[in-house]
């Protein structure tokens, strides 16, 4: 599933010294285009805010503005988000839509090879389970700024599998960082086929999907978790 034109070991360095990296390229490119097609086709949605339960997504209606307009007022507060997603775990040990081409990922992420390359991509021989959801920002969707620290899960790094096609990066859904006076650090486009991964935790967020944004911006999302002490 991943590309074999990978330069690896370049990114690996980068990841090393900044603490995150963008990979493009990640997966091999007819693996890249079936999951694009499965979240823009096939995955049953629903629509996440904080604090709240998951409702079934209903992009463009009079129910959907009256979510987005609570989500903002909320987001004025305090920490917040306003996405769709679908729990990929979840679903899996449920064994919700079994024909969805989404659950072979979680398998593959969870297997023997992946979990030794990304214990020796990242370094951290703790790491043993990556978790995973699929993530949809609309128009008005959004993250605000967090920094994914978790005391209980073991998390260690984040990632995002980014699998919209021809992203505008004015389009928003930018996944900022950002430092502890404020300042804008760096800034990942989700480009197509691309891996954005960082170590947890770090100041983070994603930026509101624009109105005249022509795609939804889709991924794979999750952490490696490490083993428990």
């Amino acid at each position: 599933m991943i590309s074999n034109e990978l330069d690896v070991e370049r990114y690996r360095r980068e990841l090393a010294a900044r603490g995150r990296v963008q990979v493009p390229g990640f997966l091999q490119d007819d693996a890249a285009v079936r999951l694009h097609d499965c979240l823009r086709n096939e995955v049953p949605w629903s629509t996440a805010e904080r604090g709240r339960p998951d409702v079934a997504a209903a992009p463009g209606t009079d129910a959907e503005q009256r979510l987005q307009q609570q989500a903002w007022a909320r987001a004025t507060q305090e920490f917040h988000f306003l996405y769709d997603r679908y729990l990929m775990l979840e679903a899996l040990k449920e064994g919700r839509d079994p024909d969805l081409d989404l659950h072979t990922v979680l398998q593959f992420f969870n297997g023997p090879q992946f979990l030794e390359f990304i214990r020796w991509f990242s370094g951290d021989r703790t790491l043993n389970m990556v978790g995973a959801q699929a993530t949809r920002y609309r128009p008005g969707q959004f993250l605000r700024l967090h920094d994914d620290k978790h005391a209980e899960e073991g998390r260690r790094y984040a990632y995002v599998l980014n699998l919209t096609r021809d992203w505008e990066p004015d389009w928003g859904g930018l996944l900022h960082f950002a430092d502890a006076a404020g300042n804008v650090v760096d800034s990942y486009v989700p480009k197509w086929n691309s891996l954005s991964l960082f170590k947890v935790p770090a100041h983070h967020y994603v930026s509101l999907v624009a109105p005249w944004a022509r795609e939804p911006r889709l991924a794979i999302t999750g952490w490696w978790h490490a083993k428990e002490a």
